[in-house]
């Protein structure tokens, strides 16, 4: 699709004009000088001059002197004669001879490439005066049947090539999609480069004529200069060093849009621009590096060039000035690996359409694996934050240790979490890029910008770069092109945890295209992003970008920013995301924080927030800020947006305003959402399977967070836990697994085989989730990289038929109403069983009795053998990282040890206290509460060097970090000497 113009201009000078014919737009007229006698007269003298060099010099050299080589091959004695006149002579003509041949060279270099239109000539080793005088012989001897421009090497081709249609404009795509892509990047880079050093020299030239002496009205023009170090030529930097006012850049994008440069390629984004292009300028420039249009008479070559350059206007270039073809997305080339295992992403890709019909699971999660383990992360740490909370009084009232049970939309949505999570992806995503950055700084690198990252289906990861940037550093290689760095799942899978800001902490997931996924750099896009399409559609890709990068794992800090939408989304990481009411707010705030973002780069010497994410001034952070707009602004305000995020890139603000019609003024990429979920971006060349998140399960993912939130409901649920077992003799279970501590299954066989393992963790995950777990879930959990569905059938025949029947029939393994796969309650596990003694000891008999209720505490402790599933084999029962009970068990196992610890107490039995306080220090050491009650019934004893000891335990525990406040305040009261203890120590 074409750039669209901007209906507006916020040009601080001169007069307002229609958008269709910019301030300033029409140089001066060019003028055709026909050839003169004086033309004729210097190609007769450069054509005499050009064979008496070529033709006359070897003529004279082998009539006066001959050839002054020997005819034979000299022996030793002729090394030893005297050297004579005649010797001397034939040393000086091989001499004129190589001279000779290097002019003649540069004759014909010279030659083919004005005829031919080639571009930058080749150059002759070591001849540098001759080529040049070579260069104006044949230009004045060709002058006279062509026109100056096409003698010009590398500037004559501008305008005429793709006017002609001999010539793509190759480099055109990569401009409009730097880096996105374009496999022609390393070829125009390398045109560019070569052109820099020309356009540097004809610009000092034009100097030399007067350009710094322009007079305000005069048509310049101005010669993007290659990268000094870390800085880089910007419009916004010339407008501000030429015009007084940065904003202004878009009077110089508007006269140079869509005209063809030196190397072929054309302006068509504001941010992107090469050395060697030529801008003009508005009128009213100033500076010493501007040029003149110079006068049709006379003159040098890089006048012409000039005068070339002012003919490739609008009416110059026609339909070409939408593009000479926009570049396509290039999928990354993926390494066969026919023995590997399918990936996560590759099973949820292959069994999604006949799953989800069959199991009724929102297929938008499962398919989301990066976006439903960064949600299942948070949902985890919520409600472990609500556990930790409730335990030590942070919330009013006694929440009891478990969350709410979801129903309904939420529990599918919690379920299609559990099937769709890759956590493991999103591991090796967050190491590979930190290792990268930390790699880079260890090399003294800057990071290069990134535009996107695929991952493809057999787990490598693609960065593709805004443009060239070198090797990589190992273990990364270069892809397909120079643009690609690429690195191996077996090589991501070596790296370890290192101290690194995540350097792309703005990389979101949009979509599939065949089997990869691709992530765009939000932060460092261009300017504004516009997204199109119905109202439905837009929500539900607003939704998925804001959730992710909200929950993501591979970033650090940011703020996210949504207007016009997402209200209800803040909670699920208020910390992040922020909710603004209008675009009024969101102008002011973003102006104040883009001036301020300015300053702070300018202060810390910073090129971009890239050069601070590696390096020594990596503490800084440099955390993005995304904004996400879904309420569709105004032309003016779209200007607004478009004049703030014109230098955002190297600021780590990025921009996705959504809009009804698919004509943002200003935007700098187009994205279209389609009802069939299909996201489009044509100039971008990319049509995904769009990730998104409609309304209905965006509710229940939100239910999901809010029914966690410690503070939504003060008195929280009930304290029962969701199975209660009956723990008198007559309630002895047929089947009984010993889960806390060692795994140990009492009534049951073991299965033969290398399935035992299996069926052992799978009983496992059904005994901790009482209340059903889904097929797709327990699937999902045993083969996280995925499975068949006759594979998982006959997983669940095995288990069914291990498990076997109640006496009267009932199998003890069924499915409930919803699908949900549940156990009998002849199946039970110490756990429950330790649930259901603390639940009767406080809320049933051992509230009215307290003989029962030291009973039932002591029974429970009995039961705690040490952590969950202490045995397991590693490699296995990697689901657990998705639960709560390892914060559960522990907060349970305390609160029962202060429960006993409490019954001896008020009976005077301090050691009982002790003994009951230290056996659940052995499950929950971490617990400051069982330290402080052990403190506390230590000194009921009297025994102050007991207490010593027991004070110096805790310091040597608490290590660097030292004890927490609490701690030190009860040692001040129970042992006001403790510090001088440790004063003696230190």
């Amino acid at each position: 699709m074409p750039r669209r113009r901007s209906s507006s201009s916020s040009s601080s000078t001169g007069n307002t004009t229609a958008s269709s014919t910019p301030r300033n737009r029409t140089p001066q007229p060019v003028r055709i000088r026909r050839r003169t006698f004086g033309d004729f007269v210097k190609a007769f003298l450069a054509f005499v001059a050009l064979a008496a060099l070529v033709v006359g010099v070897p003529g004279a050299l082998a009539v006066t002197v001959g050839w002054p080589l020997p005819s034979g091959m000299p022996k030793l004695e002729w090394l030893q004669n005297e050297i004579t006149v005649g010797t001397f002579l034939h040393i000086l003509t091989v001499i004129v001879w190589l001279a000779w041949a290097q002019f003649t060279a540069c004759v014909l270099v010279e030659i083919k490439a004005a005829v031919s239109g080639v571009g930058v000539p080749g150059r002759v080793p070591g001849a540098g005066p001759s080529q040049i005088l070579a260069r104006q012989l044949v230009a004045a001897l060709l002058l006279v049947g062509a026109t100056a421009a096409s003698l010009t090497p590398g500037l004559s081709q501008i305008g005429q090539h793709s006017l002609d249609g001999n010539q793509r404009g190759t480099v055109a795509a990569a401009q409009q999609t730097p880096g996105l892509f374009a496999q022609q990047q390393e070829q125009a880079a390398s045109t560019a480069a070569a052109l820099a050093e020309q356009a540097s020299q004809a610009a000092a030239h034009a100097d030399a004529q007067g350009g710094s002496t322009a007079k305000s009205g005069d048509t310049k023009y101005y010669r993007i200069q290659p990268p000094e170090g870390r800085h880089h030529d910007s419009l916004w930097e010339i407008a501000e060093r030429h015009l007084g006012d940065g904003r202004r850049y878009k009077e110089i994008f508007e006269l140079n849009k869509d005209r063809v440069q030196p190397d072929g390629s054309k302006l068509s984004e504001a941010s992107l621009i090469r050395p060697g292009w030529i801008m003009e300028m508005p009128g009213d420039a100033r500076g010493g590096d501007l040029v003149e249009m110079p006068e049709a008479a006379g003159g040098s070559a890089a006048q012409q060039q000039l005068h070339d350059y002012g003919k490739t206007g609008d009416h110059a270039q026609g339909d070409h000035a939408q593009g000479g073809g926009a570049s396509h997305v290039s999928l990354p080339e993926q390494r066969p690996a026919p023995d590997q295992q399918p990936s996560h992403e590759q099973h949820h890709q292959a069994a999604s359409s006949s799953e989800e019909s069959s199991f009724g699971l929102p297929q938008a999660l499962i398919g989301a694996p990066l976006l439903a383990a960064g949600l299942l992360g948070a949902l985890g740490r919520r409600r472990r934050q609500a556990l930790w909370q409730s335990a030590f009084g942070a919330v009013g009232g006694r929440r009891g240790m478990e969350p709410p049970t979801p129903t309904g939309d939420a529990a599918d949505a919690q379920d299609a979490l559990l099937v769709g999570a890759d956590p493991e992806g999103v591991r090796l995503l967050d190491r590979s890029l930190r290792g990268l950055a930390a790699s880079l700084g260890a090399e003294g690198r800057p990071l290069p910008t990134a535009y996107a990252a695929w991952l493809s289906g057999n787990g490598d990861l693609h960065l593709q770069l805004a443009q060239p940037s070198g090797n990589p550093p190992a273990p990364w290689q270069l892809g397909q092109d120079q643009t690609f760095w690429m690195l191996a799942r077996a090589d991501a899978e070596r790296y370890e945890d290192v101290d690194a800001a995540a350097p792309y902490p703005g990389l979101v997931s949009l979509g599939t295209m065949d089997d990869s996924r691709l992530l765009l750099n939000l932060e460092s896009v261009p300017g504004l992003v516009s997204l199109s399409g119905s109202e439905a559609d837009r929500a539900a890709v607003f939704a998925s970008v804001a959730a992710e990068l909200a929950t993501n794992g591979w970033s650090d800090r940011m703020t996210i920013t949504l207007v016009g939408f997402g209200e209800d989304l803040t909670a699920l990481a208020p910390n992040r995301l922020r909710h603004l009411d209008g675009i009024d707010d969101l102008i002011e705030t973003m102006d104040a924080e883009t001036r301020q973002r300015r300053g702070a780069l300018g202060a810390a010497g910073h090129d971009s927030v890239l050069t601070g994410r590696t390096g020594p001034a990596q503490h800084t952070r440099w955390a993005p800020h995304l904004v996400l707009l879904a309420a569709e602004p105004s032309a003016d305000d779209a200007m607004k947006l478009a004049e703030l995020a014109a230098d955002a890139s190297r600021l780590g603000i990025g921009y996705l305003v959504g809009t009804e019609r698919g004509d943002l003024p200003g935007a700098a990429w187009e994205m279209e959402v389609t009802g069939e979920g299909k996201l489009l971006a044509p100039l971008l060349g990319l049509e995904l399977e769009a990730q998104l998140l409609p309304v209905p399960l965006q509710r229940a993912v939100v239910e999901l967070f809010v029914e966690s939130d410690p503070e939504h409901d003060p008195q929280g649920p009930t304290t029962a836990p969701p199975f209660l077992v009956d723990i008198s003799e007559q309630g002895r279970p047929a089947v009984y697994a010993r889960l806390v501590g060692p795994y140990e299954i009492i009534g049951l066989d073991t299965p033969d085989g290398d399935r035992s393992a299996l069926l052992h963790e799978a009983l496992a995950l059904l005994l901790l989730h009482r209340e059903g777990v889904h097929p797709r879930v327990l699937s999902s959990a045993l083969w996280p990289r995925g499975v068949t569905d006759d594979v998982r059938e006959a997983l669940l025949d095995r288990l069914r038929a291990w498990l076997g029947t109640d006496p009267d029939g009932t199998p003890r393994l069924k499915a409930d109403a919803t699908g949900r796969l549940t156990l009998a309650k002849s199946v039970v596990s110490d756990l429950d069983v330790l649930r259901s003694l603390y639940h009767e000891a406080t809320q049933g008999r051992g509230v009215d009795s307290r003989v029962v209720r030291g009973r039932l505490l002591t029974d429970a402790l009995v039961l705690v053998r040490g952590p969950l599933l202490a045995d397991r084999p590693e490699g296995r029962y990697r689901w657990l990282t998705h639960e709560i009970i390892d914060a559960q068990l522990p907060l349970l196992v305390a609160d029962i040890g202060l429960a006993l610890s409490e019954f001896h107490l008020v009976k005077d039995r301090a050691e009982k206290a002790i003994e009951a306080l230290n056996a659940a220090l052995n499950s929950a050491p971490g617990d400051e509460r069982l330290w402080h009650e052990l403190l506390r019934a230590t000194h009921s004893t009297g025994d102050t060097a007991r207490l010593q000891a027991l004070a110096a335990d805790l310091i040597a525990r608490s290590g660097a970090r030292g004890l927490p406040p609490r701690t030190e305040a009860l040692l001040d009261e129970l042992l006001p000497t403790w510090r001088d203890g440790v004063a003696a120590v230190g």
